[in-house]
C-alpha cells in the first residue's frame, strides 16, 4: 500500500476521490490491490512491471480449484507456496487476491468501518470455502460498486487530506433518538452551534444529543446556586462579625476567677476561653471591644486574674496594659530578698517561704558550675534570678518559679558568652564579671551612664591605683550587707570597720559575688566600658552625671551636688 491507502499504483479509490482523473483511472482496477498476511506489517515494495493477465483466463473464467462448491462465484483458491511456484516457472501470472478493508498496524491508517456494512445484501460468502479467494472481475465495472449507493459512507480518506474532507464534505447527521431527547429536563437545551468542537475533533454532527445537554445546564446550575450560596453565607458572617458584637454583660463584674492565656493566642481564642469561664458572655463580644480599643492588639498572655460576668470592654481594658495579669516582673537591679519576697506576696504564701527552699534547693536550680566559685558568697542564687517577666500559672511553686529565672539567666549569659569576655577583661571568672554588672547596675542611677561607671569600676580595680589604692567605696556594697537602700550609709571611718567580705570600703577588689541581679543594660556595659581616666562620679540630676579623675575635682563635684539636692528640697 502507498501512504494514501491505495493500491501498488497510483490510482485513486473512487470516482469521487478529489484526485480523481489522474493518469487516465477507471477507478476499479482498486479491487486487484493485493492484501498483506493476516496480522503481519504492511511492507513497501518496489514498482515492479505489471503482467497482464492472460485473456484464456479473464474471458472465459472457467477454471475452478479444488474445493470450489456449485454456486460459488468466479475466483480462484488460495495456492500452496508449490502450486505459486510452478505457476511462476510456467510464465503464468499468479492472480490477485480480492481486496478487504485495510487494516494497518503502525504504518497506515484504519477506516474504521465495516466493509460492505451500509449496503445491504445477501451474504455472498454465506457457504462458501473460508479460504477461497473473492471474485475478482475481469473488466470495469464487473464488479459492484460498494460506495455508489446513497446510504454508503463516504469512502474512507487518506490522513493527510482528512482535515480537508470534513471541512468541505461533513459527515452525515447522526438521527436524532426520541429517547435522548425525553431525558432532556430544562429547557433551551438543544444546541444550534454548527462549530467544531476544540482539540481538533471535527466533523462531529451539529446536533448533539439532548440528554448531555440537559445535564451539562442541570450541572452548571448547582454550580451557580453553590458559589452563591457560599458567597452569601460568608458575606453574611462577614457583615454580621463586621457590625455585630455578640451577646455581652454588662458592667465590671464581680468576684474574682484566674485565667492562663497561652502564649501565641490570637483575640478570638482569648475570647473563648474567657466565654469558658464566664468572665465574658461571648467571644463575639470580646473581640469586638479588642478592635475598638487602640491597644487591643498588645494584649499579654499570662494568667490573669478576672471578673465574672464583665463586658467586653471591661474585660480588654484590664488586660490590654497587663494589669490584672497573674504575673512576677523582677526589676533589674533587685536583690534576692525582694524577688523571694515577691514570690510569697503573688503565690500567698507565708513571708519567708520561698527564701528557705532557695537555700535549700539552691544546688538542683540549674546554676552553672562556675556559680559557686567562692566560699564567702551570701546567697548562691544571687545574680542569677534573671529580670524579666514571669507567668504564675495555677500550678506555680516557689520552686518551679526559681527555677525558670535560673534558666532565663544561664541563657542570657551563655548568649553574651561570659567565660570569653571575663578572660579579656582580666577577671578570674564569669562570676566576677556578673558582679561588676551588679555593681554598675546598683551604682548607676540612669542608664545612660552605665558605661563610664563600668569603667571607673575597672580603674579602680587597677594594682597601680594611687586615687583609691584599690577600694572599690561603693556605698551599694554596705546597702547590701545592711539589706538596706539609702545614700546616708555613714562616715567612711565607721565603713572601714565593717568586716565583712561584700564591704568595699574595707577589702580590695571585688566583692565575694554579686551584690545584685543586673539587667542586660548593665551587663552590656561590663562587658563594653567606656575608655576614660575617671576614678569618681556624682550624679547631680536626673539628666547629668559628674565624672572626675582626681579627689580634689570628686570633691568639687560634690558641693554641686549638695547645692542642687536643696533645690529639690525647696531650700
Amino acid at each position: 500500500m502507498t501512504e494514501y491507502g491505495r493500491g501498488r499504483g497510483p490510482e485513486p479509490w473512487h470516482p469521487e476521490d478529489p484526485l480523481y482523473g489522474d493518469q487516465g483511472w477507471t477507478g476499479h482496477e482498486a479491487q486487484q490491490a493485493q492484501m498483506p498476511y493476516a496480522g503481519g506489517p504492511q511492507q513497501q515494495y518496489p514498482q515492479e512491471p505489471q503482467y497482464q493477465q492472460d485473456p484464456q483466463y479473464v474471458q472465459q473464467g472457467q477454471y475452478v480449484q479444488q474445493g470450489q462448491y456449485p454456486g460459488q462465484q468466479q475466483g480462484y483458491a488460495p495456492q500452496q507456496p508449490h502450486q505459486a511456484h510452478q505457476q511462476q516457472m510456467h510464465g503464468q501470472p499468479q492472480q490477485p487476491q480480492q481486496p478487504q478493508q485495510p487494516v494497518y498496524d503502525g504504518q497506515g491508517w484504519d477506516t474504521g468501518q465495516t466493509p460492505y456494512a451500509a449496503v445491504p445484501q445477501a451474504d455472498p460468502y454465506l457457504g462458501a470455502d473460508p479460504y477461497a479467494q473473492q471474485p475478482v472481475g475481469g473488466y470495469p465495472g464487473e464488479a459492484p460498486d460498494l460506495y455508489g449507493t446513497a446510504e454508503a459512507y463516504p469512502p474512507p480518506q487518506p490522513p493527510g487530506r482528512r482535515h480537508l474532507v470534513a471541512e468541505e464534505e461533513p459527515e452525515p447527521e447522526y438521527a436524532e433518538e426520541p429517547a435522548e431527547e425525553a431525558s432532556s429536563i430544562l429547557p433551551g437545551g438543544e444546541d444550534d452551534s454548527e462549530e467544531p468542537d476544540g482539540g481538533g475533533r471535527r466533523g462531529r454532527s451539529k446536533g448533539k444529543p439532548k440528554g448531555r445537554k440537559g445535564a451539562a445546564c442541570l450541572i452548571a446550575a448547582v454550580v451557580i446556586v453553590a458559589v452563591l450560596g457560599g458567597g452569601g453565607y460568608y458575606g453574611y458572617d462577614y457583615i454580621k462579625s463586621k457590625f455585630t458584637t455578640g451577646e455581652d454583660y454588662a458592667g465590671e463584674g464581680e468576684g474574682s476567677v484566674s485565667i492562663d492565656i497561652p502564649k501565641n493566642t490570637g483575640i478570638g481564642e482569648m475570647g473563648r476561653i474567657l466565654k469558658a469561664h464566664g468572665v465574658v458572655k461571648s467571644a463575639d463580644a470580646f473581640v469586638a471591644a479588642a478592635k475598638a480599643n487602640p491597644k487591643g492588639g498588645a494584649i499579654q498572655a499570662g494568667s490573669y486574674v478576672m471578673k465574672e460576668h464583665m463586658s467586653g470592654k471591661a474585660a480588654v481594658d484590664l488586660m490590654v496594659n497587663g494589669a490584672g495579669i497573674n504575673a512576677l516582673d523582677v526589676i533589674p537591679g533587685w536583690k534576692n530578698a525582694q524577688v523571694y519576697k515577691a514570690i510569697d506576696e503573688k503565690l500567698k504564701l507565708k513571708e519567708g517561704t520561698t527564701k528557705d527552699i532557695a537555700v535549700k534547693e539552691a544546688k538542683n536550680l540549674g546554676l552553672p558550675d562556675w556559680a559557686n566559685s567562692n566560699k564567702d558568697i551570701k546567697d548562691p542564687l544571687e545574680g542569677f534570678l534573671y529580670p524579666a517577666r514571669y507567668d504564675l500559672s495555677k500550678d506555680a511553686t516557689p520552686e518551679s518559679m526559681l527555677k525558670q529565672m535560673v534558666t532565663k539567666s544561664n541563657q542570657a549569659y551563655a548568649s553574651a558568652d561570659l567565660k570569653g569576655q571575663a578572660s579579656k577583661l582580666g577577671l578570674a571568672n564569669p562570676l566576677q564579671l556578673v558582679t561588676v554588672a551588679s555593681l554598675v547596675q546598683a551604682e548607676g542611677k540612669y542608664q545612660h551612664d552605665f558605661d563610664k561607671i563600668s569603667r571607673v569600676v575597672y580603674n579602680r580595680l587597677k594594682p597601680g591605683n594611687t586615687e583609691t589604692y584599690g577600694l572599690l567605696d561603693f556605698d551599694s556594697t554596705v546597702n547590701y550587707i545592711k539589706g538596706s537602700s539609702t545614700l546616708d550609709v555613714g562616715s567612711v571611718n565607721d565603713l572601714r570597720k565593717i568586716d565583712d567580705p561584700y564591704n568595699t570600703y574595707k577589702i580590695k577588689g571585688l566583692p565575694a559575688g554579686p551584690i545584685g541581679n543586673p539587667g542586660p543594660d548593665a551587663l552590656k556595659s561590663a562587658i563594653n566600658p567606656a575608655t576614660g581616666p575617671w576614678y569618681y562620679f556624682v550624679s547631680v540630676n536626673e539628666n547629668e552625671t559628674l565624672f572626675a579623675v582626681t579627689n580634689e575635682e570628686h570633691n568639687r563635684n560634690r558641693q554641686r551636688y549638695e547645692e542642687e539636692r536643696k533645690k529639690a528640697a525647696g531650700q
